[in-house]
């Protein structure tokens, strides 16, 4: 054998589909990665994980069709390891389980390259539990075999010995098998299997898409065809099959299989995406706005330096707060500075953002707009009080005019402005026309201006038919209104749970008419 070269290769299975699925370790080796190399099965989610620059190489293999043969795959990772190049694999679901990882690690072996494996979830496992079928169950089995379903049956001598499986195997998970499907049934049952004995089929198994049918060995074939069951899909025989009816929970979501588009800026957009996608949502993250603090800093460091002749201050917005303080510390201050000052905040996550610097607000209403804020007010003397007001260049003049209405001095201070993206423009028009997307949703009048925007005024009513559109409040919905864009719900609590509750409420309406 030669002498490893200072090059890697990670063998990486990369999960079954979910990203969630991704061990942490292999999440390590894509992000010291120099190149990735992935398949059809690995989740595109996961080269969000992988260093910039990182050269990205898709080698998936799709029913006939191969990027690269096995082959070909194997001399790649040979080649970039013999380079002195970090290399993270990525093989859906484990590299050791009908991944050909095997072949691959001889490959790199005999070339003298260093190789790592790292475990991944297998389909087998994972598509079955997220059905609600155990594959193991004191009460029904105890013993389990995994099979590929892709021996061609033309073959003289088959591999696959269907006697023992068929008689002494109480489940069998089969691999690769929805084409051979009709051939699998006929060898079990020629082998002693009765024909009621429980199937099911999973197809895309832990994804949004994922969707399962059950039948018997004798009805199964008929059923996976009427159902248009493809690849790829996990085929499950034996008893614990039954369980799934009362062990479902994966597909009972309420968004499972909808393509939701989050318009939110991205370092904002991670709350609604894990909700969304905790209530089965595909999200598709097409970042209208951007936010940013002013360059010009000048009137902030004014109010900063005469902090104590303010009565109150008002923040609208977690991003008030976040660049109010960032301001204040840069400038040399603490939260001290505003000892003498009251606090009033919009709604509950500003709040909630604002005793991260150890303040709780004054005023907090139980609406969140800013006519609440306002409203709140009405008890307190404000003629003569000075407010300072740190905010956002597009916000509303309601709040403003309405204080000084009251006889308040209001120093409204621009401190950042949210910058319009049009980087995902093209991708957004494309799946717009191509139908793959269910609903959009606006978490604030920029987003939902800035989405506008993004669309060919001649396609945009076209685009937008039969998708549904969820708004985060009031104002959001009559910006929505004014640029042509129904609305099919407006969330009644302005935050972002609020938002998916109002998403699922609608979709359940949807499901019960």
């Amino acid at each position: 054998m030669t002498e490893m070269n200072k090059g890697k290769v990670y063998l990486i299975g990369a999960g079954p589909g979910d990203p969630g699925l991704l061990t942490l370790k292999g999440q390590d080796c894509i992000r010291k990665a120099d190149v990735v190399v992935y398949d059809y099965l690995a989740a595109p989610a996961l080269l969000a994980h992988a260093a910039p620059g990182a050269d990205l190489i898709y080698v998936g293999k799709k029913g006939g069709d191969h990027t690269l043969s096995q082959d070909g795959i194997n001399r790649l990772i040979v080649e970039k390891g013999l380079q002195g190049l970090v290399v993270a694999r990525l093989k859906g679901g484990d590299p050791f389980i009908y991944g050909r990882g095997g072949e691959e690690a001889e490959a790199l072996l005999e070339a003298g390259v260093a190789f790592e494996v790292v475990p991944g979830v297998t389909s087998a496992v994972a598509a079955p539990a997220y059905a609600g079928i155990p594959l193991t169950h004191r009460d029904y089995t105890s013993t389990l075999a995994f099979v590929t379903g892709h021996e061609d049956p033309t073959k003289e001598t088959s591999q696959i010995n269907w006697s023992s499986l068929a008689a002494g195997i109480g489940t069998l998970v089969f691999f690769m098998g929805v084409k051979n499907l009709p051939h699998i049934t006929a060898r079990l049952r020629e082998n002693g299997m009765a024909a009621d004995t429980p199937v099911a089929l999973v197809r895309w198994g832990t994804t949004n898409r994922q969707r399962t049918v059950t039948g018997t060995l004798e009805t199964i074939v008929r059923v996976a065809r009427e159902a248009g069951i493809k690849a790829p899909a996990i085929i499950v025989v034996g008893r614990v099959v039954e369980l799934r009816e009362r062990l479902r929970w994966f597909e009972d979501r309420p968004l499972l299989g909808k393509n939701v588009v989050v318009t939110r800026a991205r370092a904002q957009a991670s709350d609604l995406v894990a909700r969304l996608g905790d209530l089965g949502a595909n999200c598709l993250e097409y970042p209208t706005i951007e936010v940013e603090a002013l360059e010009d800093q000048t009137l902030l460091d004014q109010a900063i330096d005469n902090l104590a002749r303010y009565d109150w201050i008002v923040f609208t917005s977690v991003n008030g707060v976040r660049y109010f303080f960032e301001r204040l510390f840069t400038r040399g201050f603490d939260v001290r500075a505003l000892h003498q000052m009251r606090t009033a905040v919009i709604g509950p996550v500003t709040a909630e953002r604002l005793r991260d610097y150890g303040l709780k607000a004054d005023i907090l209403p139980e609406s969140y707009r800013a006519e609440s804020v306002v409203a709140a007010f009405k008890d307190e003397p404000m003629a003569g009080r000075r407010v300072l007001l740190p905010r956002a260049a597009e916000a509303r003049a309601v709040l403003p005019d309405e204080l000084a209405r009251m006889g308040a001095q209001v120093d409204e201070v621009i401190i950042y402005r949210a910058r319009q993206v049009t980087a995902g423009a093209r991708q957004l028009v494309d799946d717009l026309r191509a139908g793959r997307i269910d609903l959009v949703t606006f978490t604030s009048s920029s987003t939902v201006s800035n989405f506008r925007a993004l669309l060919p005024d001649a396609e945009a009513d076209q685009l937008m038919q039969g998708v549904r559109v969820a708004s985060i409040g009031p104002v959001t919905s009559e910006t929505a209104a004014s640029l042509g864009i129904k609305v099919d719900v407006t969330a009644d609590e302005y935050t972002i749970p609020g938002l998916c509750r109002a998403v699922q409420t609608l979709y359940a309406a949807e499901s019960a008419a």
